[in-house]
């Protein structure tokens, strides 16, 4: 396994492990984080403090794998990205369209807040 999974209360934190995030670990970042979809805690941080290195394919592919979790009423807060990242999703014009954040804390913030708006929306269908 290439992701370390850790299961927190309310979400899961998905950190890849090698340094070069790859078409391979990117779809084992999908399939770990939609196996989380089907459970009780949907929400995902990923974590890519210890990623230097990213294809714009793949920075597309994550942006795509949010906006499926946005979908299904979970978060997928993306977190500690490393500047040569931060670099690629600017130049693919991902970082105004996702959610990331500077801090894993931070992404922690954001997956209770919007818990929050989503009990808050469901209880006006009501």
């Amino acid at each position: 396994m290439e992701v370390k999974i850790d299961t927190k209360e309310k979400f899961t934190v998905v950190t890849p492990i090698p340094a070069e995030l790859t078409a391979n670990i990117a779809a084992e970042i999908r399939e770990k984080s939609l196996e989380k979809l089907e459970g009780p805690v949907k929400n995902i941080v990923l974590n890519l403090r210890q990623v230097s290195s990213i294809h714009t394919s793949d920075a597309s592919f994550l942006a795509n794998l949010q906006q499926e979790f946005y979908e299904k009423n979970a978060s997928f807060v993306i977190c500690c990205l490393q500047e040569p990242i931060e670099a690629v999703f600017a130049d693919a014009d991902l970082l105004d369209t996702m959610n990331i954040t500077p801090t894993e804390s931070e992404a922690w913030d954001i997956v209770q807040m919007e818990e929050i708006e989503r009990e808050l929306l469901s209880d006006d269908d009501i």
